[in-house]
């Protein structure tokens, strides 16, 4: 479907909580986490990282709204009792302390919340970490749906997650180089050709990263244009790399 060849065909996706967890956190995950660590250890396994070795950066815009809603509903009740798991979930970095949970990780994590604009500016600080402090990171893109009647205030149209492994050298399963470079000033992002596609670019906020993800899929060379906060932008010039005749796992 990303590389072109058949149309998109939205299906529901089916999570389970990680393995990693112990079976108390599995209890306590929502959605939104379920997600994150699922895309997360994925790339980890694809790139032949161990999770526990890689810094990470969690990009959402809309992090757990099924939780914010039921301590909404709670503070609205007489006795305005919040049950101490909800508020747990309901912090923007709960998928991040899951993670460290999970992975037994002490790297450094960041979790950030940038509106529209959150897949850029989590692409953008993770490939600026992986450049300054000369190490992998993990960049971690999620959103998901809010209940009503939040939605109507804030839509997003469904469940996305991505994750990708930036290094600062080659290895053997390196997909493609990449390059960013901030921009002041708007300019107009990097859309999908597929309609539905562009439906879902523009309804999620980490679908915004399905241009790059396109790119991968065609083994293109392209320069991506993702949006920034205050009407700035990122421009991202994106190289396939092949080892020979075979191409190996992200």
């Amino acid at each position: 479907m990303l590389a072109g060849t058949e149309p998109y065909v939205s299906s529901p996706i089916a999570l389970s909580a990680s393995a990693l967890l112990p079976a108390a956190e599995r209890r306590r995950t929502g959605i939104p986490v379920k997600l994150a660590l699922a895309v997360a250890q994925e790339a980890c396994t694809h790139a032949g990282r161990d999770p526990a070795s890689v810094a990470t950066v969690f990009t959402s815009s809309s992090g757990d709204g099924e939780t914010v809603h039921h301590i909404f509903e709670s503070l609205a009740l007489p006795g305005r009792e919040v049950s101490p798991t909800r508020f747990h979930n309901s912090v923007h970095n709960a998928a991040a302390g899951y993670w460290s949970i999970a992975t037994q990780s002490r790297q450094p994590s960041t979790s950030l919340c940038c509106y529209d604009a959150s897949f850029g500016a989590g692409l953008l600080d993770a490939a600026t970490q992986t450049a300054v402090d000369n190490t992998p990171v993990a960049l971690i893109a999620y959103d998901h749906p809010y209940p009503e009647p939040l939605h109507s205030k804030r839509p997003v149209c469904g469940a996305f997650g991505v994750a990708l492994v930036l290094a600062p050298q080659p290895t053997k399963r390196t997909l493609a180089t990449i390059e960013v470079t901030y921009t002041a000033g708007s300019l107009q992002p990097t859309c999908m050709i597929d309609p539905a596609l562009e439906a879902l670019r523009t309804g999620i906020p980490a679908a915004r990263s399905l241009p790059l993800l396109a790119a991968l899929a065609r083994d293109e060379r392209s320069v991506i244009v993702f949006e920034l906060p205050a009407s700035n932008h990122l421009s991202t010039r994106f190289a396939p790399t092949f080892h020979g005749s075979k191409k190996h796992a992200p």
